[in-house]
């Protein structure tokens, strides 16, 4: 787990809970398409596996 992820917004946040934009959020994705890369570990893991119903993730 000591590579990088990709995570891509999909799908919009507007009608997703408080808590899940609040983490969608705190990834760095701001409007859908936008495209972080953070580090894979498991708080961030977590997160995805939080929103994973927004977002796509690829693993570098």
């Amino acid at each position: 787990m000591a590579g990088k992820l990709k995570i891509t917004l999909v799908r919009s946040i507007n009608k997703a809970k408080e808590d899940q934009v609040a983490t969608v959020k705190a990834l760095g994705l701001k409007k859908i398409r936008s495209v972080v890369e953070q580090k894979d570990n498991p708080q961030i893991r977590g997160m995805v596996n939080k929103v994973s119903h927004l977002v796509a993730v690829e693993e570098i």
